[in-house]
């Protein structure tokens, strides 16, 4: 667990992220990291969760479709 402080950057407001959280999230200054929310609260990713659901879509329409493509790859 990490403690965040939060600072005052123009009129907003940031949370500086130590060195080892920014190491465990593979990240570096200039990434773009997401905050969604959950039912265990909120979380911070590097992942698109756009790409996510697009991902999710793509697999479905894959297996749906497994034996069309199979017979494709022949």
């Amino acid at each position: 667990m990490f403690s965040l402080k939060l600072t005052q950057i123009g009129n907003s407001v940031g949370v500086v992220l130590p060195k080892e959280a920014l190491a465990l999230l593979r990240v570096e200054k200039g990434d773009t990291v997401y905050l969604t929310e959950s039912p265990q609260g909120f979380v911070l990713s590097p992942y698109d969760p756009a790409i996510e659901e697009q991902l999710a879509e793509g697999r479905e329409f894959m297996h749906e479709f497994r034996d069309t493509f199979r017979a494709l790859a022949k």
